[in-house]
């Protein structure tokens, strides 16, 4: 029997207030209207975003809200308009979109979608201002558009990549937010030379995107990475901190303390992931005179500003930003999916946790304790919790402490 055009009743996490723990309720999905599509979420991830709102630090709370944005799932129904996706399609909601009719989509050079750039306070659809989750007739927020804390969401069209139906989505679905970001800054803006130096501070999806490139020294905590330096272990500034070739092992670094720079004048490009100023700085001046470029990744605090020395820009350094490391979502993602179908991209040693939706709040403390990288929060309502203990091994997190 069909649902589409109907309100499903589903289960979902709610945040109803800033730090609290989620509720996992059966809360009303109204069908998807104009260019939207109703997606049934098979498999979501925690990403520090989610933790951030939830917090409601610095910025405009909004609950109660369903928050979500990295996930992977089937298309359930389609609005008036929709003739992208069909039911049954696999896709990917992302937290930025891709109308494909504004100037930064017809460009080459943006991803930066004039309709649907990320908008954090937005707590309902575009085509309407309302939102199409309900409980008890009391209206619950969007959250980036995705919401993917429910079993079933609403998208719109232009949020939804469609990707290879045999691709697995509980490992794809990283491809959402997080690995995207950090791997494209690397491959699409840094674009390390084979055999280039790469400094990256923070994320360690930027630094397989340095692996994907044949760097040859690249500076971070795992995957791919030959060293690294640890802030804590020096009385000075990162970039003027010289090591020997793996002189520490990298199972004692704590990734986020992870800024570090080479010997010989500097690297050919770093990557800062991590969203702290003195990162910034330290990852701007690390690079090499002449031909350095540093891509700055992490999002700041809304009032954070930094400062460096002109002379650094007219000894040809070049410091650059990007978005979901410059991928448009619906023609480039689909791409990076078959990277990984293909084996030239590694996903699984990023996910070190999985609970059912049950337990969605075992995510949350694992991210603030600092005890893994992504966990994956499965949609069904029972289950266990499974530990990658193999990738723990080697990424023994601690929180990150200014």
């Amino acid at each position: 029997m069909s649902i589409a055009g109907q309100v499903i009743r589903c289960k979902a996490a709610v945040a109803w207030e800033a730090g609290k723990p989620l509720f996992v309720k059966e809360i009303e999905v109204a069908p998807p209207q104009k260019n939207e599509v109703r997606v049934k979420i098979h498999f979501t991830s925690l990403c520090h975003t989610d933790v951030y709102f939830w917090e409601a630090k610095g910025q405009n709370p909004l609950f109660p809200r369903i928050l979500g944005h990295e996930a992977g799932g089937v298309v359930e129904s389609v609005g008036k308009g929709v003739i992208d996706v069909q039911p049954g399609d696999h896709v990917l909601p992302i937290f930025t979109g891709e109308c494909k009719e504004c100037p930064h989509c017809l460009s080459e050079a943006s991803n930066m979608c004039d309709l649907l750039r990320i908008n954090t306070e937005r707590g309902g659809m575009l085509h309407d201002g309302h939102t199409r989750f309900s409980k008890d007739g009391k209206p619950i927020y969007h959250f980036l558009g995705t919401s993917t804390f429910s079993k079933y969401t609403v998208v719109h069209v232009g949020q939804v990549a469609k990707i290879n139906p045999e691709a697995p989505l509980d490992k794809v679905c990283v491809l959402s937010c997080e690995m995207s970001t950090g791997f494209g800054a690397t491959v699409n803006v840094a674009k390390p030379k084979k055999g280039g130096f790469v400094a990256v501070f923070g994320l360690g999806a930027a630094a397989e995107g340095a692996r994907v490139c044949e760097a040859s020294r690249i500076i971070a905590k795992k995957f791919g990475c030959t060293e690294f330096v640890n802030l804590k272990d020096h009385n000075k500034p990162v970039q003027e901190v010289g090591f020997l070739e793996n002189s520490i092992p990298y199972t004692l670094l704590n990734f986020e303390h992870l800024i570090a720079e080479m010997t010989g004048g500097g690297v050919d490009c770093s990557i800062e992931c991590t969203g702290s100023t003195q990162a910034m700085v330290s990852a701007f001046e690390c690079v090499h005179d002449g031909w350095g470029v540093a891509v700055l990744v992490g999002v700041p605090s809304r009032d954070d500003s930094f400062k460096t020395h002109p002379i650094h820009f007219l000894n040809e350094r070049t410091l650059r930003g990007t978005f979901f490391g410059n991928y448009k979502p619906r023609s480039d993602i689909p791409g990076v999916v078959e990277k990984y179908m293909k084996k030239e991209l590694e996903l699984d040693k990023f996910i070190t946790h999985s609970v059912p939706l049950l337990d969605i709040n075992k995510a949350f403390e694992y991210m603030l304790r600092g005890e893994g990288l992504r966990c994956m929060i499965r949609m069904d309502a029972s289950g266990t919790t499974w530990i990658n203990s193999t990738t723990l091994f080697y990424l023994p997190f601690t929180p990150y402490v200014e």
